[in-house]
């Protein structure tokens, strides 16, 4: 992966797109695990529980798909 610049390039797009498809893999069927919207949360504890509400909830609809 190329070094952090401040000028843009095809090269460093390249390599986000790279980093931005391999973190989607990561996902359970692809899925985004929190919906779209904006949410605002009191404390950081608070937004990790209900990220790991969404990526639980995800996790569960695959094995759903997947007929498990």
């Amino acid at each position: 992966m190329p070094a952090p610049a401040l000028e843009p390039s095809a090269e460093l797009l390249k390599a986000a797109s790279a980093v931005n498809d391999a973190l989607r893999a990561l996902l359970p069927g692809g899925r985004i695990a929190a919906p779209k919207g904006v949410y605002r949360f009191r404390t950081l504890e608070e937004a990790n529980r209900q990220q790991e509400a969404w990526l639980a909830e995800a996790m569960a609809q695959a094995r759903v798909d997947q007929g498990a």
